[in-house]
């Protein structure tokens, strides 16, 4: 798509969710309720323009979906509002150089976000969530170092992981050259990538610069366990039941052991984890086993901030820059960041 197409799809597409309450549900449609919560009237609007589109997740090859993924992702992104510098970096993963990309606000104190994007460990890029990444480091304050993981199929599980734990401790190791503080460290991802924050997490609680805190955003924590909202959920709202199986078949090899923690982090030991912040998605198929994760890090008696955002959809972050409850949420999201960052100050 030409830069002039984008940038008039990405302002008409914020003009007509920027259109007064009445309007917006006369086009939208009938409120939709599922479990007593009633979806935000300007995801209900952008679903329904998707489904005129054909938009969906996953289900053609996987070259075509990457281009789609990259050439959409502007499209409501967020925006920085403050001047952040931007540089290509190279970090190390488990079997090679790893391309990241560091974004750093002028008001940057030390703290730090190693940040891993969503896709189903199959799409998703350092491109596709710029706009997340700037935002995010932005509000919060922090350097965000963002990392081009290994992906699937090319690259099966546990690939993903074992370079997010690499990068982590690259990163970690070398925090007074980079600019950071190394015990000042956060990990945070969304989606796919809130699974690879969760694993590092796990993995890395006995490192000497074991992270300080974990945001995961609507994660992908169990692949051994379909939870109801997957079923209740699975069809109408972005992310669907054929999305997850296509994600899965080419994420996970044949006789995967779907418990192994690098895979399925809530099957995983989450003692001694960093604080963490767990954001659900009211709409969104995933909700049920991040809020099982949410649960069982308080129940291993890991500080944890639960949200549920009722009315919102999986990926909510990406629009954050046209729907105002997931710009909310994402501002929530990394206020709760910096409050930990704060408190080790």
């Amino acid at each position: 798509m030409a830069p002039l197409s984008k940038s008039f799809e990405a302002g008409a597409a914020r003009g007509m969710l920027g259109l007064p309450a009445a309007l917006l549900r006369l086009m939208a449609g009938k409120p939709i309720v599922r479990d007593g919560h009633a979806l935000d009237v300007q995801c209900q609007l952008l679903l329904k323009i998707m489904r005129l589109r054909g938009a969906k997740l996953g289900g053609s090859d996987v070259a075509t979906e990457r281009r789609q993924m990259r050439a959409q992702s502007s499209t409501l992104a967020p925006r920085a509002h403050n001047p952040l510098a931007v540089h290509e970096w190279v970090v190390a993963g488990d079997n090679g150089a790893l391309a990241a990309r560091c974004y750093r606000p002028e008001s940057a104190d030390g703290a730090a976000i190693v940040f891993y994007h969503g896709g189903g460990f199959v799409l998703g890029d350092l491109d596709s969530h710029d706009g997340i990444c700037r935002a995010l480091a932005d509000r919060a304050q922090a350097t965000l170092i963002a990392i081009d993981y290994r992906r699937a199929p090319e690259h099966a599980a546990p690939a993903a992981a074992r370079d997010a734990i690499a990068a982590f401790r690259d990163i970690a190791a070398r925090a007074d050259d980079l600019g950071i503080d190394a015990h000042r460290i956060a990990v945070a991802g969304d989606s796919a990538g809130g699974n690879l924050a969760a694993v590092v997490a796990q993995q890395t609680r006995h490192d000497i610069a074991a992270p300080a805190a974990q945001l995961l955003l609507y994660p992908a924590v169990d692949f051994a366990e379909d939870k109801p909202s997957k079923t209740r959920l699975g069809s109408g709202f972005l992310l669907e039941k054929s999305s997850m199986d296509w994600f899965e078949g080419h994420y996970l090899p044949a006789n995967c052991n779907k418990r192994d923690p690098l895979v399925s982090p809530l099957h995983g030991e989450l003692g001694g984890v960093a604080p963490a912040i767990v954001i659900t998605a009211g709409f969104d198929p995933l909700r049920d086993e991040g809020e099982a994760y949410g649960a069982a890090l308080q129940t291993a008696g890991v500080n944890t901030i639960r949200r549920c955002e009722t009315g919102l959809i999986h990926g909510f972050a990406n629009f954050a820059g046209g729907v105002e409850r997931a710009r909310q949420a994402l501002d929530h999201a990394a206020d709760a960041l910096r409050t930990r960052f704060d408190a080790i100050n």
